[in-house]
């Protein structure tokens, strides 16, 4: 048993004294008839009724007590229990850069541009990954995070809805995107995390070096697995004309390969390409292979409050002293 609030129960030490003090007191008041001679009264036996009469204080006292283990608060707790699942810690950094607006990508027969065909991927992904904690990190020009490092996938994924083409200022800072995600990874205590980082031009912004922030990485045991997403050549890209109407143009989109590929060899991961919209869902199924790690989470006490077990009957041992009191236990001065 467990008390919730446990200073009251000092209070039973005024118990004693109060018990001392209240038969004194009652001594003191107590009538007494005088005899010619003690012989008189030497074989009057006190009756029962008497007794119970000298004794009702304990009642009061009891009470007292049972009052006082109630304002303790008790109550009974469940024990601690450990759940363990198996389980990473992923973050997955999206690329939201103006480029990513190329229509080299197809969902249902349907051309999209590059950001909606990944956002449908990972909508895949997530689900098959119920026990990792997920994060997500967009970036452009700068990088912030979308969502912290949870369980709670269905909260994951509407933030994964909230991602658009131009929230951030354009650009592309893959070494900020890759300090945003370490940022959710250093204080992980799970064996194994790792950064998706999905990309499709050259790092052209940001204060940190992509090649410094994969250092920071390895330091940290964390593993980058970077995409390189974007057809090789041209790629059809909407272009707005002084009409307002909206076209298709062939334009180049180049993909620092090279530098995507040392990030991951630093780090001890993969680098992959892909170019349409199924090579992208077979590099997120490889990854959906990884090994995965035990991980522990502690789970919650249930408590179940017992005052009442104890406040109830001080209220019936209460009313029956009033009650017997006033009653056959009446006594007459």
């Amino acid at each position: 048993m467990h008390f919730d609030a446990p200073q009251f129960l000092i209070l039973i030490l005024f118990l004693p004294p109060i018990v001392y003090l209240s038969q004194r007191y009652r001594r003191r008041l107590q009538s007494s008839i005088r005899f010619s001679n003690y012989k008189l009264a030497e074989n009057i036996n006190p009756s029962l009724r008497v007794k119970l009469s000298e004794k009702i204080i304990f009642l009061r006292v009891f009470t007292l007590f049972l009052v006082i283990i109630a304002l303790a608060r008790p109550e009974s707790i469940t024990e601690e229990t450990k759940v363990y699942t198996e389980g990473i810690d992923i973050v997955l950094a999206v690329d939201v850069s103006g480029s990513m607006r190329a229509m080299d990508f197809e969902i249902k027969g349907e051309k999209v541009d590059r950001l909606e065909a990944v956002k449908d991927v990972l909508e895949d992904f997530i689900p098959k990954r119920p026990n990792d904690r997920i994060g997500l990190v967009a970036f452009a020009a700068l990088a912030y995070t979308v969502c912290p490092l949870t369980l709670d996938h269905d909260w994951l994924e509407k933030n994964l809805e909230r991602l658009n083409i131009g929230m951030i200022e354009d650009g592309t800072a893959v070494g900020s995107a890759i300090g945003a995600s370490l940022n959710r990874l250093k204080d992980s205590e799970t064996k194994e995390k790792i950064i998706i980082l999905l990309t499709d031009g050259r790092s052209n912004a940001g204060r940190i070096s992509p090649l410094a922030a994969a250092e920071a990485a390895k330091a940290l045991d964390v593993k980058i697995y970077t995409i390189g997403a974007g057809t090789k050549g041209l790629a059809p890209y909407p272009v707005q004309d002084m009409f307002g109407n909206v076209a298709l143009r062939s334009v180049k989109i180049d993909i620092d390969e090279d530098l995507l590929q040392k990030i991951a060899a630093e780090t001890g991961g993969r680098y992959f390409r892909a170019t349409d919209t199924s090579s992208l869902e077979n590099i997120y199924a490889e990854i959906d292979k990884l090994e995965t790690t035990p991980m522990e989470e502690t789970g919650y006490n249930i408590y179940r409050q017992l005052f009442p077990l104890v406040l109830i009957p001080a209220l019936i041992l209460f009313f029956l002293e009033i009650i017997s009191a006033n009653t056959f236990l009446r006594r007459i001065p």
